[in-house]
This record gives structure tokens, C-alpha cells and sequence, in this order.
């Protein structure tokens, strides 16, 4: 089982989710992908498994990602200011990966018929939804 995290910015969603992750007792390869290095640094400070960077990290570890987790913005080009490439959003839309979307009331955005929470349980519904066999 390969759960591969993507964020971008400063990693720190990344960072609790893959914590998140640790904390629940996950048994599979944990993959920090920052869309800048600072973001895969401060991923990594959460004892994911391997690290990598940049567009190309993306495209390659999509491919064979059981999971991927991460803010909503990486499906979308253009967005977490402009780090998300077409091709990044492409390549995590196009994965088999079942894919867990954080969204974020961000830059003016409102996803309808989600409601505000705090970031920490945000989190814990996020790696809830890793099936049990994998804790």
C-alpha cells in the first residue's frame, strides 16, 4: 500500500496528515511530495517514508499511489498560488489512487455543501477513511 501526501506553501497540512497517519497505526509506504522544498522538509519532519519534490515528483509517484491526500487545490491548475501545474492537477486526476481532498475556504473559494470545521478534525475525517486493514 503506497499513500502518497502532496501540499505545497509551507507542508504544514502535510505534515498533520501524515502524522495523522503515524498516529493511527498505518502500515503502508508514507510519501512526502512538496510541490516546493520547503513543503517536502517539513513533510518529512513527520517521518513519512521518502521525500521528493516538484513537478515531476508528482507525475511519478501519482502513477502507482494506492491513496492520495491532500488540499483540494491539487486537482486544480494554477492553484496553492500558482505551484500546482496543469500537469501536476492532471496527473493526480487522471491516478487510480482513490483520492482524499481537504477542502480549504481559501483565495476566495467556497465548496458548497461542506461545512467549516476545524483543521484538526478535518484531519482525523481524513485518516479515517484509510481502510482498517491498513492499521
Amino acid at each position: 500500500m503506497k499513500i502518497v501526501v502532496i501540499d505545497g506553501q509551507g507542508g504544514r497540512m502535510g505534515l498533520a496528515i501524515i502524522e495523522g497517519l503515524k498516529a493511527a497505526g498505518v502500515k503502508a509506504e508514507i510519501i512526502a511530495v512538496g510541490t516546493n522544498s520547503a513543503a517536502t522538509v517539513t513533510m518529512m519532519s513527520g517521518k513519512a517514508d521518502a521525500g521528493a519534490t516538484g513537478e515531476n515528483a508528482v507525475i511519478v509517484n501519482a502513477r502507482d499511489a494506492d491513496y492520495i491526500i491532500g488540499p483540494i487545490g491539487i486537482v486544480v491548475a494554477d492553484s496553492l498560488h500558482g505551484e500546482i501545474s496543469p500537469q501536476m492537477a492532471v496527473a493526480v486526476g487522471q491516478s487510480k489512487a482513490r483520492k482524499i481532498l481537504l477542502p480549504m475556504s481559501r483565495c476566495n473559494t467556497c465548496i458548497a455543501g461542506v461545512q467549516d470545521m476545524p483543521f484538526g478534525e478535518m484531519i482525523r475525517l481524513a485518516v479515517s477513511q484509510i481502510p482498517s486493514d491498513c492499521v
